[in-house]
């Protein structure tokens, strides 16, 4: 994934910046990079892998570095960034966050276009962002450019640019599927993904980008250069699992909304009579905890931390990039509390299974600490799509899903017909798949938060909310 933060100011933004980009550590874990404007130096730009060093020491003497009152940050898992362009429409700083599914396409339309070319990465591969700029500079100015660049894109592009008069424009991907917020103080104005990152560094909510909105923005105001389309589909993930607990999206905590989605699921459960006997509720730690702390209040079973992550020298779940390397580490991490496992019949919930590796680490651990039983609850239905619009940290094709290789070992390609079946939990498919998986990661009982029960918990009207990874639905 990746996140944005930017700022334009009466007085220097360097820190502002600096700190609100730091606020967005949870998104990305490859590259970050900073930009700036001053009317004396011009843009500058400064960019460092992260994968190591987390963006705040890495960046700690930016302050020496680079001056001005407008500036952008990024942290992401893909190309570095922000890019310095110079095109027809000036010289310009640029961040993108998304997906772009018909890349190459893209590039060989932009060079059919005439005059056009890209700096080569290792392999010959074009930055995303690069790719952006190229769209955009294809139309006369930026609003029209970025309108161009967004509709010929096969996915996901949320914008942010630095120009070189001081201002911001900032542009909301076309379906709305990421969030763009806008706050304000006595100085200006910033520009970010997550509202809590803002909010800590004293600015106060101003405005939400509605799906595809334009604006420009100095330290006096924001000017709307396209208003918001119509149609919606804002990621549900961001709630279950990669939005950070403290932030709001389209007016939703997340940290409320896992709580509410973690009673939900005790509900149901209790209606169709499938709660287990169990001594204590847990959570996966991180995300899942807050859904097992609902779950916990809403079954009247205590909540318990029977083992803790050990986070001081790894910090960063997606770290290494080695997946047998990646799964050692986060065994290593698990630290047991022995007196809430040993003989103790234990449920869990995570925020979601995906190719289920870890968790079968994490049950292993759990009974060579002396579980008597491990069930597990999943906070989100069953994934069956690997997602094609937003690029999160490792792109999980539909076959490296659990639930997709479960449905092929049970009935072959054929199974692959009745997606809807094996994610129903009641049906005979569903059953059959639910019991499979529990047998490969040797859970005790294994269920899914419904899809009607994750809408609800969220509150968001279901015509606004992407649930593509679950049923396919565009």
């Amino acid at each position: 994934m990746g996140g944005f933060f930017g700022a334009v100011s009466k007085q220097d933004t360097i820190s502002t910046v600096f700190f609100g980009t730091d606020y967005h550590s949870h998104l990305g874990t490859k590259t970050g990079g900073m930009a700036a404007y001053d009317e004396k130096i011009g843009l500058q730009r400064s960019i460092h892998t992260i994968s190591s060093t987390p963006f705040r020491t890495k960046f700690e003497h930016i302050f020496g570095e680079m001056k001005g009152h407008a500036a952008i940050g990024c942290i992401n898992d893909t190309n570095p960034q922000p890019l310095l362009i110079r095109s027809k429409l000036g010289v310009f700083a640029l961040c993108t966050i998304g997906l772009i599914n018909n890349y190459d396409a893209l590039i060989k339309q932009c060079m059919d276009f005439g005059g056009v070319h890209f700096d080569a990465m290792t392999g010959g591969k074009v930055n995303s962002t690069e790719l952006v700029a190229a769209l955009i500079g294809m139309k006369s100015n930026f609003v029209e450019g970025i309108a161009f660049a967004q509709e010929q894109i096969e996915g996901t592009a949320s914008i942010l640019i630095l120009t070189d008069h001081g201002s911001l424009i900032a542009a909301r991907d076309k379906m709305g599927r990421l969030p763009i917020l806008i706050g304000k103080n006595e100085e200006g104005y910033c520009v970010s993904f997550e509202s809590f990152a803002y909010q800590k560094i004293g600015y106060m909510d101003e405005k939400e980008l509605g799906p595809g909105e334009i604006v420009e923005i100095t330290a006096d105001e924001i000017k709307v250069f396209r208003k918001p389309l119509k149609e919606m589909r804002i990621c549900s993930f961001l709630w279950s699992y990669y939005g950070y607990p403290t932030s709001n999206y389209e007016g939703v905590n997340v940290e409320v909304m896992r709580y509410r989605n973690g009673q939900i699921m005790a509900r149901n459960e209790e209606e169709n009579g499938t709660l287990p006997k169990i001594d204590f509720v847990g959570g996966v730690p991180d995300s899942g905890t807050p859904h097992a702390i609902g779950y916990a209040n809403g079954s009247k079973i205590p909540f318990t931390r029977p083992f803790i992550k050990y986070t001081p020298t790894w910090q960063r779940s997606f770290m290494p990039e080695n997946a047998m390397d990646r799964n050692k580490v986060a065994k290593m991490k698990l630290i047991p509390v022995n007196e809430l496992i040993r003989d103790k019949d234990l449920l869990f919930v995570d925020d979601s299974i995906v190719r289920g590796t870890q968790l079968r680490e994490t049950v292993e651990f759990l009974y060579e600490n002396g579980a008597k039983s491990v069930h597990m609850r999943s906070a989100c239905p069953p994934i069956m799509h690997g997602c094609k619009y937003l690029n999160f940290s490792r792109n999980t094709s539909d076959m490296e899903l659990i639930t997709r290789s479960v449905i092929m070992e049970l009935e072959g390609e054929e199974g692959f017909k009745h997606l809807d079946e094996y994610a129903d939990g009641s049906t005979e498919r569903g059953k059959k798949m639910r019991q499979a998986i529990c047998e490969k990661i040797h859970f005790a009982s294994l269920e899914f938060q419904t899809l009607e029960g994750l809408i609800e918990s969220i509150g968001v009207e279901p015509c606004k909310l992407c649930t593509y990874c679950w049923n396919g639905k565009e």
